[in-house]
């Protein structure tokens, strides 16, 4: 697929009543608290599936690249589990990319939910598999602990398919947006982390912007490594078809420190910018469907999906 193809992307189905998620582990290793996890999903009606890898350490990778690969295969085709959230980010989801069977994902569409290293699954399943997938908490990271709402709520709301064409994503008031840029645009929902953006430019995962509402959040870059990320991507031509940009959480960098670089970047592409979104590696982490049809309007500091997230 070259970088001027588009997708025609496939909807997983909502989750039905007592889902079955897999809990997988494709990039950094973690501490899991099996009986903790169970009775997280018990309390919400919910059953979990934990794969090998999860409970797996080789360094910083959770399980060699062949027990990560063979339990992300395993979920897809399971035909008993129902969505698949990844335990944490960390570092090893691009090992994996130049082995994904993209065939067998397209075969069988379920929710992917994950971010930071995982931005890479997103990128390269969006490329080559069609699938909409899920910018949302992790296990570990997010929903055993102590996050502030609407991080679960968020995520359940779109799994579940409780949001539809013409709803707007949540986003939590006590959290201010800023208008960077003026303006309303439609196109797909996009990105992810910056840094893993940047570091599958050239490969299968290259983020494909033709059309697109641009998300981007980041955690531990200062300023100038967030100008470099951007600057590449400016380089490369990856941001010429960009109709509009919705700027999560930088943790460590505050929006206004931030948006003088925002607008030296985007200013001249005269596309609408909101900055200041609640989702990334932040309390709470508002869930967002990537590869969905939405309307960014930066004058309003809504997004609001212009499509249903799941087959009927």
């Amino acid at each position: 697929m070259n970088c001027l193809e588009t997708p025609v992307f496939s909807l997983p189905r909502a989750l039905p009543g007592n889902a079955c998620f897999a809990i997988v582990a494709p990039a950094g290793p973690a501490r899991l608290d099996v009986s903790k996890a169970r009775q997280w999903f018990e309390q919400r009606g919910l059953r979990c599936r934990i794969y090998p890898g999860a409970l797996q350490a080789d360094g910083y990778l959770a399980g060699s690249d062949e027990q990560r690969l063979r339990d992300l295969h395993d979920a897809f085709a399971d035909p008993r589990i129902d969505a698949i959230l990844c335990m944490r980010g960390g570092y090893g989801s691009m090992r994996l990319l130049d082995r994904l069977d993209f065939e067998l994902i397209r075969r069988h569409p379920k929710p992917l939910i994950g971010y930071s290293d995982i931005t890479a699954l997103h990128t390269a399943i969006h490329r080559h598999a069609g699938l909409l997938t899920f910018h949302g908490g992790m296990l570990n990271a997010d929903l055993l602990g102590a996050k502030l709402e609407p991080t679960v709520s968020s995520l359940f709301q779109q799994l579940q398919g409780q949001l539809g064409r013409g709803d707007a994503i949540e986003h939590p008031a006590a959290f201010g947006l800023t208008t960077v840029v003026r303006g309303v645009a439609s196109g797909r929902l996009v990105g992810g982390n910056l840094s893993m953006l940047g570091a599958t430019q050239g490969t299968l995962a290259q983020i494909d912007t033709h059309g697109s509402i641009l998300f981007i959040e980041d955690v531990n870059e200062p300023l100038y490594r967030v100008d470099r990320l951007l600057t590449q991507l400016r380089l490369a031509g990856t941001l010429e078809g960009v109709k509009g940009v919705l700027v999560g959480d930088f943790a460590g960098i505050t929006v206004t420190a931030l948006e003088p670089l925002l607008r030296d970047v985007f200013g001249p592409l005269e596309v609408p910018v909101l900055a200041g979104w609640r989702s990334g590696h932040c309390d709470p982490n508002v869930c967002l469907p990537l590869g969905a049809q939405v309307r960014l309007d930066s004058d309003a500091q809504q997004l609001v999906l212009e499509q249903a997230l799941f087959t009927a």
